[in-house]
């Protein structure tokens, strides 16, 4: 029941917020905060306790739903799904935070932040397609109308392209996985998992859809392209990324947090908890083709961002760079099953990556929110300059994001990075090698953004600015823990991820 407490708890407060007629909006995003901080601690009690031996599992909850059809609502947790649930539940208390300081908002936009976040939770921990879509077309609702009804002037056609190509992606998902339910009688992730790893996919594809005159591996090939687009529009992968740049930069801040930190990672989830595992046998096929999207992913990002000037698109693209890197390691993982350390330190960065750049990218748009409140919605490039003189602890601990993001060791984003590196240099070598240049270019855009905006003379527009006050601080104060923190001592995330990456090489077959 505590998982189950887990799923209801953001959607129960979604209900008082919305039906609480007579509270004002102050009230009603400090009341959201409280409520947020309810899931946070059972996401950390479930994270305390002893996994069960057998499969690593935290916590579970299942009930039949449509038992004649094989549907189940099925939860479980393990080290993996709790590191996202945790993130989700961080992302959203900071979002929140940052709503209040912002003046963003107020009882419907609280609202739909906590149904957004009751969504991710069933993204993070469904076992079976059905619940898990359900959840994954949910988050689509409130997504769309915190950006339509409280981003800026574009907000309408940003959210409207979201919202299309988001759903356009879902239902390739849905095609592929109503194909192997034909074929399987299940959709049930880790019973279709089971059905790869012991080769059976391919023949009952091909009996179910003899009448095509494809082959199974063909079949199974079709439906994990189908898959892999509705994952690729959310990761985002080019060129499904067309809807992130508008979308980032129209939504109000705290949304937008929201959308880098979470919305994306959904992707990220996406790939390993359903692409890599269920679709072992067609993968290898298919890398090369999707090597060639990561690696574009990662260097048109950094291209992009390089070429921007407004600070929220610089991000907006940074975040297509970073999600790049996690989609090469995914593939890379997919494409050759030789080296099961290789493996190991490609899926483990992938995660320690998407959880990193989830509490970094907040940040910083946190940061760039404040800059744009204290200048009057200004956020362009040439608004700024000299901040180091005026708010020195704002350009510190921004400036601390900005280089976790740009890897430097001994914060959270070298962790990843190294790790994905390492895996991918081992499995695909040209890969890694032309991605080396998209690290490259993102120190060249960041650096450059630091330059122009930190450093030179004040920009007289800015002679006024206070630095951060005491309650931005302990705003930010969490956040740059989680920076630091990681980055000294990695195994603290680490140690959720062994044991679940060890159970995937297991399925995967790849010997040590």
């Amino acid at each position: 029941m505590l998982l189950l407490s887990l799923l209801l708890i953001p959607l129960l407060g979604a209900a008082i917020l919305g039906g609480w007629s007579g509270l004002c909006n102050s009230r009603a995003k400090h009341l959201a905060i409280i409520w947020a901080l309810v899931p946070l601690v059972l996401v950390v009690f479930i994270g305390s306790h002893q996994a069960f031996p057998a499969t690593g599992v935290l916590a579970e909850w299942e009930s039949e739903w449509l038992p004649d059809a094989g549907i189940s609502l099925r939860f479980a947790v393990d080290g993996t799904s709790w590191l996202f649930l945790l993130l989700t539940s961080l992302v959203t208390l900071f979002a929140l935070a940052a709503s209040v300081r912002l003046d963003q908002g107020g009882r419907g936009y609280c609202a739909l932040i906590l149904v957004l976040e009751g969504m991710l939770f069933g993204v993070f921990s469904a076992r079976h397609f059905v619940p898990w879509f359900l959840c994954w077309e949910m988050t689509l609702i409130p997504s769309y109308l915190l950006i339509r009804l409280w981003g800026g002037a574009g907000a309408p056609r940003a959210a409207l392209r979201f919202f299309i190509m988001t759903l356009g992606g879902s239902v390739f998902m849905l095609l592929g996985f109503l194909a192997l339910q034909l074929a399987t009688g299940t959709m049930d992730f880790s019973k279709l998992s089971d059905l790869a790893a012991n080769h059976q996919l391919v023949p009952l594809l091909a009996a179910t859809f003899v009448a095509t005159g494809h082959s199974g591996q063909f079949l199974l090939g079709s439906v994990a392209v189908c898959v892999f687009l509705g994952l690729a529009v959310k990761l985002p992968v080019f060129p499904f990324h067309a809807w992130l740049p508008a979308a980032y930069a129209e939504a109000p801040t705290p949304v937008t947090m929201l959308l880098t930190g979470l919305l994306s990672k959904m992707g990220v989830y996406g790939l390993l908890r359903i692409l890599l595992p269920i679709f072992p046998e067609v993968l290898p096929a298919l890398a090369p083709s999707l090597m060639v999207l990561a690696v574009a992913t990662v260097l048109l990002g950094a291209v992009a961002a390089l070429a921007q000037r407004d600070l929220k698109r610089i991000l907006a693209y940074s975040s297509v760079n970073h999600l790049g890197y996690c989609a090469m390691a995914v593939v890379a993982a997919a494409a050759v099953h030789t080296d099961r350390s290789a493996h190991a330190a490609a899926i483990s960065g992938t995660i320690l990556q998407a959880f990193n750049h989830g509490i970094i990218a907040s940040t910083i748009f946190f940061c760039i929110g404040l800059m744009e409140q204290r200048s009057g919605g200004a956020r362009t490039l040439a608004d700024f300059g000299g901040l180091r003189s005026r708010a020195p602890v704002l350009c510190g601990l921004m400036g601390m994001a900005i280089f976790a993001s740009l890897g430097l060791p001994g914060l959270s984003g070298f962790v990843g990075e190294f790790l994905m590196f390492t895996g991918v240099f081992a499995l695909v070598p040209w890969a890694a090698a032309v991605s080396v240049i998209g690290l490259l270019l993102t120190a060249v855009f960041f650096l450059r953004m630091v330059r122009l905006v930190f450093h030179g003379p004040l920009n007289p527009a800015c002679a006024k600015w206070p630095d951060l006050t005491s309650r931005e601080r302990w705003i930010l104060a969490p956040a740059i823990a989680l920076i630091i923190i990681p980055g000294l001592w990695p195994p603290v995330l680490l140690h959720c991820l062994n044991a679940d990456t060890a159970r995937l090489l297991d399925l995967l077959r790849i010997m040590p």
